[in-house]
C-alpha cells in the first residue's frame, strides 16, 4: 500500500509538471518567442550556406530557406499555440493571394516612385550591368526578407499580441516594433523609423487583418522591396546594385535621402490611403478580434 501511494504521488507530480510545461508554451508570448527564434536560426543557417553559391544557387537556397521558415511557423502554431493555421492554406486561394498581393505592391511602388519623379526627386538612367547578376541576388535577398519578416511580425507577433490585447493593440505594437527594428539600418533616422511604422507596419498589419492570409502580405512586401532594389534605390537604407543608376535631387522628405524610398513622405501618404480602406473592410468582415478571442 505504501509503495502504491508513493507511485501515485510521483505520477501526480509528473502530471503537474507536464501540465505546467504545456501551459507555459501555450502562453502567446512564449510560443511567439520560440517560433521567432526558430525562424531566425533557420535564416542564419541558410545565409551561411549561400555565401559560396552563384546567383541561381542563392535563389534556390532562398526558396528552401523560406519553405523551412514556413514549416517552423506551422509547427509552432499547431503544437505550441495549439491552433489551426488557416493563414497558410496551400490551395487555389494561396495562388490568388500571391497574385493579388503582387499587384497591390506593384501599384504601390510604381505610383510612389512616379510621383517622386514627377516632383523632380528622382531621375533614372540604365546602368551598364549584367542583368542576371543583378536580378537574381535581389530576388533571393528580398524573398527571404519578405518571408522572415512577415512570419515573425505579422504571423507570430501580431497574432500573439492580438490574442492577449485584441487587433488594435496588435496593429499598434507590431507597427512600432517594425519601425524600431529598422533604426539600426544605414541612413536610418527617427523620421525613417516613423515612416516604416506607417507605410510598412500599419499597411502590412492592415493587409493581414483584411485578408487573414500570409501569402498576400509576403507577396506585397516582396514586390515592393524587389522593384525598389531593381530600380537601384536603397531598400530601407541598404544600398542596392540595381538595373538603373539613380540621381537624387530635392529635399530628403521627398526623396527619402540615404534611407531610400521608405523615407519619403509620398509612400507614407499612399500607404495610409491603401491601409484605411483595408481596415474598414476588415471590420466589416468581422476580422478584428477582441482580447482573448480565438483567431
Amino acid at each position: 500500500m505504501i509503495r502504491k501511494r508513493k507511485t501515485s504521488n510521483i505520477e501526480g507530480l509528473s502530471g503537474r509538471r507536464t501540465s505546467a510545461i504545456v501551459t507555459l508554451f501555450r502562453f502567446p508570448l512564449i510560443w511567439m518567442l520560440v517560433g521567432a527564434l526558430g525562424i531566425v536560426l533557420t535564416n542564419v543557417i541558410f545565409s551561411r550556406l549561400s555565401e559560396d553559391t552563384n546567383a541561381l544557387g542563392d535563389v534556390l537556397l532562398a526558396l528552401i530557406g523560406s519553405a523551412a521558415a514556413i514549416v517552423i511557423y506551422w509547427l509552432t502554431m499547431r503544437f505550441l499555440a495549439r491552433r489551426l493555421v488557416p493563414e497558410l492554406l496551400l490551395q487555389r486561394r494561396a495562388v490568388k493571394e500571391v497574385i493579388f498581393g503582387a499587384v497591390v505592391g506593384l501599384i504601390f511602388i510604381i505610383v510612389s516612385t512616379a510621383l517622386i519623379v514627377l516632383f523632380g526627386g528622382y531621375s533614372f538612367e540604365w546602368a551598364d550591368v549584367n542583368t542576371s547578376s543583378v536580378v537574381w541576388p535581389v530576388i533571393a535577398t528580398q524573398l527571404v526578407a519578405a518571408f522572415i519578416e512577415e512570419l515573425i511580425f505579422r504571423g507570430l507577433a501580431f497574432q500573439a499580441i492580438e490574442k492577449m490585447g485584441g487587433s488594435w493593440i496588435a496593429l499598434t505594437l507590431t507597427s512600432l516594433f517594425f519601425g524600431a527594428a529598422h533604426l539600426g539600418n544605414p541612413g536610418a533616422t527617427a523620421w525613417g523609423a516613423l515612416s516604416i511604422v506607417i507605410e510598412a507596419g500599419v499597411l502590412l498589419g492592415a493587409a493581414f487583418l483584411w485578408r487573414r492570409n500570409v501569402w498576400f502580405i509576403v507577396s506585397l512586401h516582396f514586390l515592393w522591396n524587389t522593384i525598389e532594389g531593381l530600380l537601384g534605390i536603397p531598400v530601407s537604407g541598404h544600398p542596392s546594385s540595381g538595373l538603373f543608376t539613380v540621381e537624387v535631387t530635392g529635399p530628403a522628405l521627398l526623396t527619402g535621402g540615404n534611407f531610400g524610398l521608405e523615407g519619403s513622405i509620398i509612400p507614407v501618404i499612399i500607404s495610409l490611403l491603401i491601409a484605411i480602406p483595408m481596415l474598414i473592410s476588415a471590420r466589416r468582415k468581422g476580422h478584428l478580434l477582441s482580447p482573448r478571442q480565438d483567431s
